[in-house]
């Protein structure tokens, strides 16, 4: 899919913006000036929060009781185009028609989107790197959402009934109900997961090596019960092993210590934690080589070419791999913000947008 314009009404520091796009589009400008609002705005088509973790009537410009985003782009073979109007929350349309619910709009339009916050991804706590891989799985895989719903049900559950026996005891000899149903259910996602690693990793490999030049390499490694793909069955089984084996830890916390929501994602670098030894541009550049990697994914997954939304992305990177972010990622409509004007002197085909208090100078 293409993105060919955007109308943009009332939404953030932005009064009315009109801009259209090419095949590459840089928007630059100094900070806190609305080049990520534009981006932000571009993501809220494909019926996701935004990924700044706002609510939605912290999207209306100060003032304002309601915005309204309009897009027109190319998809499924035909030109369409897409409405959001934010009042308290969003409605949206598709080619005049309302849809259900803004999140329906990800039928159609899908995206990847790098920001400074998606670091944590690498830098912090195995929460964002499973958050990653499982927001990756609900776009491709369409009861993915329901089975984490099923898996976190089943999580409070158990750990309610690890609060409960400390009061009554004899209530001790229930655990292996939540033990079978967390097994279970856990299973099937930690399945899941690691095929989708299976298939991302040779994207990732080679977009990291274009990004470096061929001077680093980068593996993906999955650490749990589990850790290559294997049956349902056996990845149940060890789970099933693991929280009996932490059945007394379990009991003296009272909360669960061992199962999918425990498992963590391990990026190296020649062999090396990124997290760990890894450089600042190197960490930026795994987590860009992980969400372009997911890009070329979801469309073979779905058959829909994603959008790739990138802010901030050139800080803290040599020119070599800023230049395979300017020239050199192919297949894919990309939107990059940064503030630097010197760096956008070095695209060699694409657009240029200049922002300057929410408006396109």
């Amino acid at each position: 899919m293409k993105i060919n314009k955007i109308d943009i009404t009332h939404f953030r520091n932005i009064e009315t913006m009109s801009a259209t796009f090419d095949d590459v589009n840089i928007t630059w400008g100094e900070n806190a000036q609305g080049k990520t609002n534009l981006i932000e705005a571009l993501y809220l088509f494909t019926g996701a929060k935004s990924f700044r973790g706002v609510r939605d009537k912290e999207l209306v410009r100060f003032d304002c009781e309601s915005a309204k985003l309009s897009i027109e782009f190319e998809g499924n073979g035909r030109k369409q185009n897409a409405e959001l109007f934010i009042n308290g929350r969003r409605e949206a349309t598709l080619n005049g028609i309302k849809k259900k619910s803004a999140a329906a709009l990800g039928e159609e339009i899908k995206a990847v989107i790098f920001s400074p916050v998606h670091l944590s991804m690498i830098k912090d706590g195995p929460i964002e790197r499973r958050r990653f891989i499982d927001g990756a799985l609900c776009q491709i895989k369409s009861g993915y959402k329901n089975l984490l719903s099923d898996y976190n049900r089943a999580l409070v559950q158990r750990n309610n009934l690890l609060k409960d026996v400390l009061h009554h005891p004899e209530m001790e000899g229930m655990l292996y109900i939540w033990n079978e149903n967390l097994a279970r259910i856990g299973a099937k996602i930690v399945n899941q997961r690691l095929r989708y690693i299976e298939a991302i990793s040779p994207y990732v490999k080679e977009i990291y090596a274009g990004i470096s030049s061929g001077t680093e390499e980068i593996d993906i490694l999955y650490l749990g019960a589990v850790s290559e793909v294997s049956d349902t069955a056996v990845i149940e089984q060890n789970i099933l092993k693991a929280l009996e084996e932490n059945k007394v830890q379990d009991l003296q916390n009272r909360t669960t210590s061992a199962g999918a929501h425990r498992d963590d994602i391990d990026i190296l670098i020649n062999g090396k934690s990124a997290r760990k030894f890894g450089s600042q541009g190197q960490q930026r550049s795994c987590v860009l080589a992980l969400k372009l990697a997911e890009a070329a994914l979801l469309e073979q997954m779905t058959g829909i070419r994603p959008i790739a939304l990138l802010d901030d992305v050139m800080s803290e990177l040599d020119e070599k791999r800023q230049d395979y972010i300017l020239n050199r990622i192919k297949g894919l409509q990309v939107f990059i913000t940064c503030c630097d004007k010197e760096q956008i002197l070095r695209l060699k085909e694409g657009k240029t947008l200049h922002i300057e208090s929410g408006e396109l100078k």
